[in-house]
């Protein structure tokens, strides 16, 4: 039915200060089809270009700006189309529901008389057919006819936007735009428009725009998301909402609010950028976590990804890239004497395979037992588990700290234990960990300074003059004071959330791509605590590095995690977003974790010696 292809709207903008005109490109090479019958939703920030590109649908933009590429609808030109075309189209062929309800009616008018206007641009001189179908129309929507003789001002937010709705559907247009339907309404009134929408809309061909994901994601089976003008992202709605692909569509769903929804919110790190300062290249890439070089200075091509090669995407990465890997990690500590004999006395066997048992349990415990997952970028991964399921001894191996006794770990593709001097040394730049216990982590023998600057010196990174900016930008970082007299102060001198403080600001000096956070908190008071996880996730948000945070707080997890794994005797038992875990968590031991009633809540290690055999954690 729509095929938008290449289409480019620019604005002229008047530089009072050089007495120069510039365009200012709102829409940049938009390409989009949509099928009859199908429901497309437009999503992305202020600014991105939603409602321009709805009223270039409706010719509302061919007077003041420059149009290029390509509208056709049902095969016909609509860029080519007079003023005169255009006002037999709009209304009647497509229509539009417009963003701001309170200032589409007029306020002098009767309601029943302004939606009759519509159908009688259609069909002049059939008045009395005109007040019958508006009268069907408005109770359609809900507006009895106690309200056709009531003036707009007179009618709440939600009343309004239901007179908008039967003055767009009287026509019965092949084409339906909803412009933001739901944004200024309450959550009671928003939802019976939502319920009235998907009623009323079933069949049609419907273009939602919105900043509001969930309204996209009830009324539109497909989405694009739009950034400063070019399409990044397109495929099916829940396809791209739950499971997004582009960074951009990833941060988008992390910055919006719902009640399912576990983590807390963040912004999208940096700015948008105003018309006058688009970047080249892929428009997102001064914000992006993952951009190369190429990302800004050529703009990616929208190509198909998966299977079927339906779901539409504009990276050079392909979409948000895997940074760290584990494959069927095994990780053993020796075991001698009595400690392994008993250990082994819950080992199930008989016979020979008894006796080979016992011997093998006498001389190893298996800490973390065939786990495989994996890190994206600018992802939080969250661990949780008891004290002595494995969660320390994992996150020492996927920093690099410790090596696996079996299985192997990928940093960016590239195993770790197959990596050269050179390309360790990039590794351990780029992989950091913040210890459990920053009081022993740290050396007491230094002061702030030499703590901080230590990684710099052991890289061999820069002299002693950039040395000095990066500890201070760091301390500037993570909330501490840059002065020479704290830079002198010793670990003893400092509270436990300052040495925490300090213990991140080492960890971040060599600006990470992946930080291994152990129990960060932990030993720290509430308040405290508070701050050091509010402080790591704004940090994380804001430098893009990848955080794996392992923690025995459930409640810590949900709120920081995009994504989290359970862990119980050395092996992961559940993993998913965190919504989904916390809301709805498949495996027993999650659901004892959480207190769910029913559910076995006793320790899983019921021994006093089995738990202190388990040394790794």
């Amino acid at each position: 039915m729509l095929e938008i292809e290449g289409l480019t709207v620019e604005f002229l903008s008047q530089q009072h200060t050089h007495h120069s005109h510039s365009n200012l490109k709102v829409l940049d090479r938009v390409s989009l089809t949509v099928q009859k019958g199908e429901k497309w939703g437009i999503v992305g920030e202020s600014g991105s270009g939603k409602s321009t590109l709805a009223l270039t649908l409706m010719g509302m933009t061919q007077q003041s700006g420059i149009i290029t590429g390509s509208v056709k609808f049902h095969g016909e030109e609509l860029l080519d189309k007079t003023p005169d075309q255009w006002e037999k189209l709009r209304g009647s062929v497509i229509s539009m529901v417009m963003q701001q309800s309170g200032e589409m009616l007029t306020p002098t008018l009767p309601l029943l008389e302004q939606v009759m206007e519509p159908y009688l641009k259609m069909y002049p001189g059939h008045k009395e057919q005109a007040r019958i179908s508006a009268g069907q129309f408005l109770e359609r929507v809900g507006l009895n006819p106690s309200f056709f003789y009531r003036y707009p001002f007179t009618m709440s937010g939600g009343e309004v936007q239901r007179a908008l709705l039967a003055m767009a559907l009287i026509t019965e247009p092949e084409l339906l735009i909803l412009d933001e339907p739901v944004s200024s309404l309450d959550a009671r009134t928003k939802a019976d428009i939502l319920d009235l929408l998907e009623e009323v809309t079933a069949g049609c061909t419907v273009l939602v725009i919105s900043h509001d994901l969930q309204s996209v994601t009830r009324l539109a089976d497909r989405t694009a998301v739009l950034y400063c003008g070019a399409i990044l992202e397109t495929g099916q709605t829940k396809e791209c909402l739950q499971e997004p692909a582009h960074p951009y569509t990833r941060a988008l769903v992390r910055a919006y609010p719902t009640l399912e929804g576990t983590r807390e919110l963040q912004g999208i790190r940096g700015e948008f950028p105003p018309l006058d300062q688009r970047p080249g290249g892929c428009p997102f890439h001064p914000r992006c976590t993952q951009a190369l070089e190429i990302c800004g200075r050529k703009r990616p091509e929208l190509t198909g990804i998966g299977t079927n090669k339906q779901r539409l995407l504009s990276c050079h990465r392909g979409g948000v890239v895997e940074l760290l890997r584990c494959e069927q990690v095994i990780q053993r500590y020796s075991l001698s004497g009595r400690a392994g004999r008993n250990y082994l006395s819950s080992t199930p066997a008989g016979g020979k395979d008894k006796k080979k048992a016992r011997k093998e349990a006498s001389r190893y415990l298996e800490a973390v037992r065939g786990v495989s997952l994996s890190l994206r970028e600018g992802e939080v991964y969250a661990l949780v588990g008891e004290s002595g399921s494995g969660k320390s001894t994992l996150g020492r191996i996927l920093a690099g700290v410790d090596r696996p006794y079996q299985g192997t770990v990928f940093f960016q593709g590239q195993s770790l234990g197959r990596m050269e001097a050179k390309e360790q040394k990039e590794l351990n730049r780029n992989l950091q960990m913040l210890f459990q216990n920053s009081g022993e982590a740290l050396s007491h023998r230094f002061n702030v300074y030499d703590l901080v600057v230590e990684p710099l010196q052991i890289q061999k990174i820069g002299d002693r003059e950039s040395q000095k900016e990066a500890v201070l930008r760091s301390l500037e970082w993570v909330n501490l004071p840059t002065s020479e007299h704290f830079l002198h102060e010793y670990p003893h001198h400092l509270s436990g959330g300052e040495l925490q403080r300090v213990a991140l600001a080492r960890a971040l000096v060599m600006e990470p791509k992946v930080l291994v956070a152990d129990e960060p908190s932990a030993s720290l008071d509430a308040s405290v605590q508070a701050k050091v996880i509010k402080l790591l996730l704004h940090l994380q948000n804001e430098r893009g590095f990848a955080l794996f945070l392992i923690t025995h707080d459930l409640a810590l997890a949900a709120k920081a995690g995009d994504r989290i794994g359970v862990m119980q005797q050395g092996c992961i038992v559940e993993e998913g977003p965190a919504s989904r875990v916390i809301h709805d968590p498949q495996h027993p031991y999650t659901r004892s974790l959480l207190g769910w009633p029913g559910q076995n809540n006793s320790r899983v290690f019921p021994g006093k010696l089995e738990r202190q055999m388990l040394l790794q954690d």
